[in-house]
């Protein structure tokens, strides 16, 4: 129960409760008269939302009788949608709402208007499982129910999208860094330092493919609901195992070839530069995860490391110590994003298998 007090009063509530585990039923909502219509339904109803997903994800679903638009009103402006017209007790009718974790798509073009009064227009237009009240709009002769179909896709196949584009992009990287590595063993001016980075690299990247071919597993057969938390690894040590050390190597790789210490120093303040910008970027893996102020010197760390070594190889510095300050940045970032922080982006897995034991 969330409750809201004025001045020692309770002037409202939110009853909450778990029929079954991993289903949540508000059982109540009620505001005292004097003061609705100033957000408190909706700020407690939110907060109600807010605490039971921070823990777990579990289904969030309310009754609601059609004739009530104050209470579907609620609802569907805190992101519930209405799935189904339920019978209830005697002769009436009660739409099930159910908040909703993920994303969805709607089609604009199927959409259509259902007064509120027209149960049995409301039971046919909710029949089909991909139609869904998404709103509560005002008529000439009164309310009217806004029903949208919602497009359907397939979880497994989405996964298993996801699973062959990393097996891919693995894959690329490690073909990409196997070259360099070649490049570096034929040649005897290469930094021993950066050749045991490359060589540490392969090693990450390969892990990084069997994480994903697990993943692959998972999806198929295994089905223990570890799929994100799998995809997480692969992502993480492909990216900070593989493709960084990859990228803060070229610069030294292009030192050793051209010998030419300006155009080695440009280059490698454009792949500094563009880091930065990829770090800030929404397309990074580290967006995924939350963030905190002490990471911000572990990111200037990663994109100022191929200026920082490109300079030592160039002028014939010592690169050990680069070398090392690379390598513990990088292990940090995996540490951190695997075991500190959540699945990415807090969202849960997009298919839960039940388990059910045979008697």
């Amino acid at each position: 129960m969330r409750v809201a007090e004025s001045g020692g009063a309770l002037v409202g509530c939110v009853v909450a409760e778990t029929p079954s585990p991993g289903h949540v039923r508000l059982s109540a909502i009620a505001v005292r008269t004097s003061v609705r219509r100033q957000g408190l339904a909706t700020q407690l109803l939110v907060e109600t939302v807010k605490a039971h997903r921070a823990s777990e994800s579990p289904l969030i679903s309310a009754l609601a009788n059609p004739g009530d638009s104050a209470l579907s009103r609620l609802l569907l402006t805190c992101g519930f949608l209405g799935t189904r017209l339920m019978r209830g007790s005697g002769s009436g009718f009660h739409i099930h709402y159910q908040h909703k974790s993920r994303v969805a798509y709607l089609d604009p073009d199927s959409r259509h208007l259902v007064p509120v009064s027209d149960q049995e227009q409301l039971a046919e237009s909710l029949a089909p499982s991909d139609h869904a009240v998404t709103a509560l709009v005002p008529l000439g002769d009164g309310s009217a129910f806004e029903i949208a179909r919602f497009e359907q896709d397939d979880p497994a196949t989405l996964q298993s999208g996801e699973a062959a584009a990393g097996i891919a992009f693995a894959g690329s990287v490690l073909a990409a860094i196997t070259f360099l590595l070649g490049f570096a063993f034929t040649s005897t001016r290469f930094p021993d330092d950066v050749r045991l980075l490359l060589i540490g690299a392969t090693f990450s990247t390969v892990l990084s493919l069997i994480v994903y071919a697990s993943a692959s597993g998972e999806l198929a057969r295994i089905r223990s609901n570890s799929f994100g938390k799998i995809m997480k690894w692969g992502n993480v040590l492909s990216e900070y195992g593989g493709v960084f050390p990859f990228l803060i190597s070229l610069p030294v790789t292009y030192a050793q070839a051209s010998g030419n210490p300006w155009t080695t120093m440009v280059l490698a303040l454009v792949i500094s530069g563009a880091i930065a910008w990829y770090e800030r970027s929404e397309f990074s893996v580290a967006r995924r995860f939350r963030r905190s102020p002490g990471e911000l010197t572990l990111v200037v760390l990663t994109a100022a490391s191929p200026t920082v070594g490109a300079g030592l190889v160039a002028a014939n510095a010592t690169s050990w110590p680069w070398t090392t300050v690379l390598v513990v940045t990088l292990s940090a970032r995996t540490w951190l994003y695997l075991f500190r922080r959540g699945a990415e982006a807090d969202i849960p897995e997009r298919r839960q298998w039940q388990i059910r034991q045979s008697p």
